[in-house]
């Protein structure tokens, strides 16, 4: 895992009842680890890591920083959409120029649906 003295940007996403809580690390080399596990374990899905990986995409850092997440709750669904609000609020952190792009493809808001 990671040493705690490495500095890092943190955003904490929700969806339905998942709650993300994701550090983003700088200078890294694209890996995504959620609970512990790498992100192609953890999901089995091509299209649930897409869902994690949209803001990345859409801010050109896929393969630039290290994401480590820990999420909790709903399925796994709720839980992909949920790293995904909380990478793109750590994202805003790291960058605020990220803001804009980030909202205009609707990272930024929290869903509202509740199951």
């Amino acid at each position: 895992m990671y040493e705690s003295k490495k500095k890092y940007f943190y955003g904490t996403g929700r969806r339905k009842s998942s709650v993300a809580r994701v550090r983003v690390y700088e200078n890294g080399t694209g890996s995504i680890i959620v609970n512990g596990r790498d992100i192609d374990e953890y999901f089995g899905l091509d299209t649930l890591k897409l869902i994690v990986r949209q803001p990345l995409v859409t801010t050109d850092l896929l393969g630039k920083v290290d994401i480590v997440v820990s999420v909790a709750g709903g399925g796994v669904s709720g839980q992909a959409g949920a790293i995904r609000h909380g990478i793109s609020r750590a994202l805003v952190t790291l960058n605020p120029e990220y803001r804009a792009s980030l909202k205009a493809a609707g990272f930024m808001t929290r869903d509202p649906r509740m199951k």
